[in-house]
């Protein structure tokens, strides 16, 4: 059953990324910054995906970097760069708020307060080491999708989408697995393992997508 929400869930992301591409690129950063944030609140859930223990974030972190590359194609390497700091300033206040939220005393007739602690007293720890990983890989991605888009001179941008993606969600699974996730689920490797193994089929799938990208952005938008 899980593995047809997945399905689902892949191209969900992707359906809404072209509807937020073919609306205008605001959208499109508002998409990538959403996702970043609910990335950090879902990552805590352990689910059974192909018999193996994954999170919940996966699909939500390619379609990140999917959006994030879809952004540096068609409107330069500064719109990109920019749409990590604004992904960045919202993390830190979405940390601060969780923060403050918990440390309302409830009153005797809420039931939430519990459900709250259980989602939120892991995300400082969590959110910090997304905001280490999401920089560090953001920057390293920028460099590697922009590297391969002149070495192919703008060919090909399946496979230019599928190569950055591929390197940059090693980096970023590697990285956040050991400082985000060691202690909080089990089994460390097989979730870093797995998780990547998602990463590589949800890459695969949306990468095949790509060239409608330039079907769906209207001929003006794009950078020359």
């Amino acid at each position: 059953m899980n593995e047809m929400f997945f399905l689902l869930h892949v191209f969900s992301v992707i359906f809404f990324v072209f509807i937020a591409l073919k609306i205008n690129k605001n959208y499109l950063i508002a998409l990538i910054i959403i996702q970043t944030l609910i990335a950090n609140l879902f990552v805590i859930k352990q689910i059974t995906l192909f018999g193996k223990i994954v999170t919940c974030t996966d699909v939500f972190i390619v379609g990140i970097i999917l959006s994030q590359n879809i952004l540096q194609e068609y409107y330069g390497k500064e719109e990109a760069k920019k749409t990590i700091y604004i992904s960045f300033f919202s993390l830190i206040f979405f940390l601060i708020m969780s923060k403050i939220h918990l440390f309302y005393i409830p009153n005797i007739l809420d039931t939430t307060n519990n459900a709250f602690e259980v989602i939120l007293k892991n995300s400082p720890r969590i959110i910090i080491a997304s905001i280490f990983v999401f920089f560090l890989v953001q920057r390293i991605d920028i460099f590697i999708f922009g590297f391969i888009k002149n070495a192919f001179k703008g060919k090909f941008l399946p496979l230019r989408m599928f190569l950055s993606n591929t390197l940059s969600q090693f980096i970023d699974t590697v990285l956040f697995s050991f400082i985000g996730l060691y202690g909080i689920v089990s089994n460390i490797l097989d979730v870093m393992l797995f998780s990547f193994l998602i990463k590589v089929i949800v890459i695969t799938i949306a990468s095949s997508f790509m060239s409608i990208t330039k079907k769906i952005i209207k001929k003006e938008k794009i950078s020359v």
